[in-house]
């Protein structure tokens, strides 16, 4: 069953990610599409500051994989943020070893652009669809 939350702005776009974070205790992908500038990346700054990371978190877009410690969670010890916008191939991530993020058990692993490497995504992956809605600072996030 698809659920569908109206976020107003970006405050509650980054307050939806800390209440998301909450509910994580690791293995948890969240697979998340939208146009740019939708905020899919300030949603994975809110799963930051419910994690407790307090570094910066911004897209890898020319890093492709950005790895965040985790300090201060029982289970959680590195969010994984991916961002496949520029890959033209899943074989360009899998030579960056994106499985072994896959198969932890203490990651939280977030990804931007997943279309792009959806025949590599475990079918565990949660998949969050963000996009515009009635006024510019508007969006409909469905799960």
């Amino acid at each position: 069953m698809e659920k569908k939350i109206i976020l107003k702005d970006l405050k509650d776009t980054i307050e939806l990610g800390k209440s998301l974070a909450l509910k994580c205790s690791g293995k948890e992908i969240f697979a998340v599409s939208g146009p740019l500038g939708s905020g899919k990346t300030s949603l994975v700054q809110g799963i930051s500051l419910g994690l407790g990371i307090k570094a910066k978190v911004n897209s890898p877009t020319f890093n492709i994989i950005k790895v965040y410690p985790v300090d201060n969670h029982n289970t959680i010890k590195e969010l994984v943020h991916i961002d496949a916008y520029r890959l033209k191939s899943s074989e360009e991530l899998l030579s960056l070893g994106v499985e072994e993020f896959f198969l932890a058990n203490d990651n939280l692993v977030y990804i931007e652009w997943p279309e792009k490497i959806k025949d590599i995504i475990p079918r565990r992956a949660k998949n969050i669809k963000i996009d515009y809605y009635k006024k510019n600072t508007e969006r409909i996030i469905s799960f």
